[in-house]
């Protein structure tokens, strides 16, 4: 899954390991994140997105297993 956590991470001023405080994880889990070795679990997501004050549509964009395009809703 693609995402735009880098971007929201440098707009906020934030380091990876700061972010990782503020949302309970460990640093390693936001850089699995960021290179998109990991998905976080949807609680995680809505962390993020209440951190950043965004919709969780704004930060990962889904790709269509069918297609291989990206979808943002809205």
């Amino acid at each position: 899954m693609k995402n735009n956590i880098k971007v929201y991470r440098a707009m906020h001023d934030l380091t990876q390991e700061s972010l990782a405080e503020k949302v309970g994880v460990t640093r390693q889990t936001i850089h699995a994140i960021e290179k998109g070795k990991y998905d976080p679990s949807l609680e995680l997501a809505f962390k993020l997105a209440r951190l950043f004050d965004t919709l969780i549509e704004d930060i990962f964009l889904y790709e269509d297993s069918e297609t291989g395009n990206f979808e943002k809703k809205g």
